[in-house]
């Protein structure tokens, strides 16, 4: 799978996560109706589903997908949220994003 493709797999696969979790969170915290669980359910099982989709050992692909979990967070907080992310955020990120690639493109034993 190419960089693009991977990270493109990841980023899609994050928003159904933090979507899932985020529908959730209005019910109970911002007293939004319960019938957001529904596609809040329907966005987890697209998660779980986006995973399987990548080709090598799930342990790997998740810790990998970490990484871009945290960008996307990132994303959605400044977007969704209106909150705009610290520089320490940013490096935070630029850590990730290089521990994500050092597991995803380093190279493996045949």
């Amino acid at each position: 799978m190419d960089i693009l493709k991977t990270f493109a797999l990841f980023a899609l696969t994050a928003v159904f996560e933090i979507l899932g979790c985020y529908l959730p969170y209005l019910w109970l915290k911002q007293g939004h109706s319960a019938w957001l669980l529904l596609p809040a359910a329907v966005s987890l099982a697209a998660f779980v589903w986006l995973l399987t989709l990548h080709p090598d050992a799930a342990g790997r692909v998740y810790a990998a997908y970490g990484g871009v979990y945290i960008v996307v967070a990132l994303l959605w907080l400044w977007v969704v949220e209106s909150v705009r992310p610290t520089m320490t955020d940013l490096v935070g990120v630029a850590v990730c994003l290089l521990g994500a690639a050092i597991i995803l493109f380093g190279p493996r034993p045949r």
